[in-house]
């Protein structure tokens, strides 16, 4: 225990959580690792005074309501959605969270996924005759070059930025539309548009919005109708912001056409979901952030949990309308 820590202080944790930062706090206070689903949960909460989550634990006022000690939560990640924070700051309870800890993460995602259905590339694993050679090097021809191509941006917050500045390094258009005016009108190299332009112009439209109410179903038949023929949509942000009935019929309409989706609503996705088994719907579980690197940044939130049992004022409080 480190000089000046508080032996009585007891966070849990209920999610995954890289074992250095975790190993950090656990010198200088009471650490336990326990599902918000285990059936002893609810004894141990009423006991603690920090909690760490990550995707899958909803802190909302039932949970609240059964943790009276609690002083704060924090999210191993980037977005709030599974934490009602009004509720949290209503009782007291500090939210924090570890913002732009993904960022490069999810950006390579992006790029990564653009070139998988853009670039198609296959393995050689054999030596082929001329004919059968000349055969795959004509059928792995790229119909799109990025160079040149329209990226759409739709979200231009921390990591919609980042995508533009990667995008436009590589001599790609790029173009966005955002919730918010954002001053200057062109920014890290792209150009603002209406959404109804975005969604006809883009060769790629790559989706970084947040969890509020009014971008679910965002990306819906009337964003996707007005597509163009090929086009590729990329949503590594919220599950619920792409319509799953509506894409699933745009992408029967154009076989051509292809979604990358990494999050879902629900997750794990549902069986009876659209998508499922569509030969142009790429569909992954929720890894854009899923590096090491990532994981130990958002891992570290451990110091503001820290920060807030000494009564000190955290580095990432969470905002006050997340």
């Amino acid at each position: 225990m480190t000089a000046g820590a508080g032996p009585d202080h007891l966070v849990l944790i209920t999610e995954e959580l890289d074992r250095e930062p975790e190993a950090w706090l656990a010198e200088r206070c009471a650490v336990e690792r326990i599902s918000s689903a285990a059936p002893g949960f609810g004894e141990r909460v009423r006991e603690a005074d920090g909690l760490i989550v990550r995707t899958y634990t909803q802190v909302d006022g039932a949970l609240l309501d059964a943790a009276p000690r609690l002083k704060v939560v924090a999210r191993a990640g980037v977005g709030l959605d599974n934490i009602d924070v009004p509720a949290c700051r209503s009782r007291g309870v500090e939210v924090v969270y570890a913002p732009g800890a993904n960022t490069r993460a999810v950006v390579e995602f992006v790029l990564a996924s653009m070139l998988d259905a853009l670039r198609p590339r296959e393995r050689v694993t054999g030596a082929l005759p001329l004919a059968e050679w000349k055969k795959l090097r004509s059928s792995l021809g790229a119909p799109v070059q990025l160079a040149g191509a329209t990226l759409g941006i739709i979200g231009l917050g921390r990591i919609g930025k980042q995508v533009a500045r990667a995008a436009s390094a590589i001599d790609m258009r790029v173009i966005y539309t955002d919730v918010s005016e954002i001053p200057g009108g062109e920014r890290f190299g792209a150009k603002p548009v209406e959404i109804e332009a975005l969604a006809s112009s883009s060769d790629v439209v790559t989706v970084h919005v947040d969890g509020r109410a009014s971008n679910r179903g965002l990306i819906g038949a009337a964003f996707l109708d007005r597509m163009k023929a090929g086009a590729v949509l990329i949503n590594s942000s919220r599950g619920m912001v792409v319509d799953p009935v509506a894409c699933a019929a745009w992408l029967a309409r154009d076989p051509g056409a292809r979604a990358m989706l990494d999050v879902h609503d629900p997750e794990p996705i549902a069986p009876d979901s659209p998508l499922l088994g569509v030969a142009n719907a790429v569909l992954t579980p929720h890894i854009a952030g899923g590096t090491r690197a990532a994981k130990l940044g958002m891992s570290w939130v451990v110091r503001d949990v820290w920060r807030v049992l000494r009564g000190e004022v955290p580095e990432h409080a969470a905002p006050s309308d997340a």
